[in-house]
């Protein structure tokens, strides 16, 4: 089919569409970019507040141990598991939650499940035996399966739960780290893991008067089933005479408001930039198939779909779902999502909207008018039904946000809204510096702060060790290779380090560092082969995908991730650790006492 016919079967002109893309884009842009957001401190800090689990009081920790894990989730996890598995006994992980998994111990709010297939999404689950209920499977799963990996290795023995990390500390004379936490603990560490979730602290609109409301107010990650009633599951009976507003229409909120409208007794559902929704289909597990799945199945799976989001060749597409139908497309088109394949999937997300939402006036509103990959995509077969719903109304700010907030109310577009409970959808504090969305700093040699190290680029080798921070490894997505599933990014790093620090007590050595000369050339292998496209960045409506608006081209391919992506990535790292010369670390003798 030539240009010109795709065109017509396209239905608006692509001109016209680059038009509506960019004048809402515009709309949008605000010059304080991503400083238009405000983190739960001071008077708003209850926002951060653990409604799920008591305090409990204990003596403050002083001791020593093998390997320190900072993070309870899919990373430390993963950490955890992969250094039981090489022999590792004296293992301590620090999780600020009252249980292990990370974001899925905070993400319990109504409709809360994951949205990558629960089959490639959940780790270690040929290890511990495990096959998930559902194609997506809900968070109350999710959570019960992160506990079923910690009894399973082991690692709530010596664990300090409830507990953050205030500072890590390389000790040069004894060779190994300090760790404080906020409970009073000072422990020591040979090795220190760092787990640095991009989905960990939330944010908060930057609106004037949050702290003046004087009605119920919560963040999803700290929903207060007290007060709503119900569970996950939804059921929010003590809603029915509460007048709520959800402010944010992102992957939480999608979620979460079919079941606030199906409870409240009038919902407003604020929204600044409409998702583009997609249909979920999920589906039950099949037994037989689950029964006839081979050995390696997992990691057979989790490569396959990693390979169809970036772009590479696989014949069969395993997982066959929302993602790589979009990036199906990608692969059709040579690697690049044909701007003609782009448009023609929108305006199949938009009529979609069209044909579900029965007022015409919110169905307009509800319709995503940027490209493909500008904003996550949402997977969801209830949201847009919700909008049809005679108590439910959307506050479609035309992209401003709401104005601010009064002690009963909010206001949007001029208006005030009076309303009983506020709920925050505002999601997370994700490409905040490693300091700042951690709240704490790493000291490393000479008294150097990681935060200053970092402060003109990340600068790693394989994202996971940097010079100046002996047996210190990071655990994050930035120059490391990527993928939509995050767990097969973390399930990758974490056999590689755990092979490192095996490695490093192989040789009798007492510490491993990087060479600054190795560092550097991972630097630049990362900046030349990132896919960072600042026209398309730039093009794109604000989020958190290009900095609210404010890409910066540098930034994004020194600070993101390889290429390549995952799958090229863990071939790489696993040929450069079996070839055995350990091309870039410096390995340092122990040390006399």
């Amino acid at each position: 089919m030539t240009v010109q016919a795709d065109k017509q079967a396209l239905g608006p002109d692509p001109d016209a569409l680059r038009e509506k893309y960019r004048i809402e884009r515009d709309k949008r842009l605000r010059p304080d970019g991503s400083r238009q957001y405000q983190a739960p401190e001071g008077e708003l800090a209850h926002f951060i507040d653990d409604p799920y689990t008591p305090r409990i009081e204990r003596r403050a920790v002083s001791d020593h141990v093998d390997v320190a894990v900072i993070g309870g989730g899919f990373g430390g996890l993963l950490l955890g598991a992969r250094l039981r598995d090489l022999g590792y006994e004296d293992i301590r992980l620090v999780e600020q939650g009252g249980d292990f998994g990370g974001t899925w111990y905070w993400n319990r709010y109504p409709g809360a499940a994951c949205d990558t297939e629960a089959y490639i999404y959940l780790p270690l689950l040929e290890e511990t035996g495990y096959i998930p209920t559902e194609k997506y499977v809900k968070a109350p799963e999710i959570l019960e399966h992160c506990r079923r990996i910690a009894r399973h290795y082991r690692l709530y023995d010596n664990a300090l739960l409830q507990t953050r990390v205030s500072g890590v500390t390389w000790d040069e004379d004894a060779g190994h780290w300090a760790i404080e936490t906020d409970r009073g603990d000072v422990f020591t560490a040979r090795y220190v893991c760092m787990t640095a979730g991009a989905m960990q602290k939330p944010k908060l609109p930057g609106v004037p008067g949050i702290e003046s409301f004087q009605g119920h107010t919560f963040h999803t990650t700290r929903w207060d089933y007290d007060y709503t009633g119900g569970d996950s599951t939804g059921g929010l009976e003590r809603l029915a005479d509460k007048k709520v507003a959800i402010v944010g229409t992102g992957a939480t909120a999608i979620q979460a408001v079919p079941h606030l409208g199906a409870g409240a007794g009038h919902l407003y559902v604020v929204q600044r930039t409409p998702s583009a929704v997609s249909p979920r289909n999920n589906r039950p597990t099949d037994s037989a198939w689950a029964a006839s799945l081979p050995h390696g199945w997992q990691r057979e799976r989790m490569d396959n779909f990693s390979t169809f989001v970036a772009g590479g060749d696989a014949e069969t597409d395993l997982v066959n779902d929302g993602w790589t139908a979009i990036y199906r497309l990608r692969t059709l088109s040579g690697g690049v999502l044909d701007e003609i394949d782009d448009f023609t999937k929108m305006e199949e997300i938009r009529a979609r909207v069209a044909a579900t939402v029965r007022d015409k006036a919110t169905a307009e509103s509800l319709k995503p008018w940027f490209r493909a990959l500008c904003k996550r995509p949402c997977f969801n077969d209830d949201y847009l039904h919700t909008f049809n719903r005679p108590n439910v109304t959307l506050l479609d700010t035309d992209g401003q946000g709401i104005e601010r907030v009064t002690p009963t109310g909010i206001v949007v577009n001029g208006t005030e809204y009076d309303v009983d409970c506020l709920v925050f959808a505002s999601g997370f504090q994700v490409g905040a510096p490693f300091a700042t969305r951690l709240g704490y700093d790493v000291v490393g040699r000479g008294g150097r702060k990681l935060s200053e190290k970092f402060s003109t680029g990340i600068s790693t080798l394989y994202g996971m060790q940097t010079n100046g921070f002996p047996n210190f490894f990071i655990i994050a997505l930035n120059q490391v290779g990527v993928s939509s599933n995050f767990a097969h990014v973390l399930d990758v790093q974490s056999r590689h380090v755990s092979q490192v620090i095996h490695e490093v007590d192989r040789r009798g050595a007492g510490a491993v560092d990087v060479a600054v000369a190795d560092e550097e050339a991972w630097v630049r292998t990362v900046f030349d082969s990132s896919r960072a496209n600042l026209e398309f960045l730039e093009s794109c409506t604000p989020g958190y995908y290009n900095n609210e608006g404010q890409p910066n081209a540098t930034a994004a391919r020194r600070n993101g991730a390889y290429g390549p992506g995952i799958v090229a990535f863990d071939h790489l790292i696993s040929a450069w650790r079996a070839e055995g010369t350990w091309q870039g670390l410096v390995f340092e003798p122990t040390r006399s006492t």
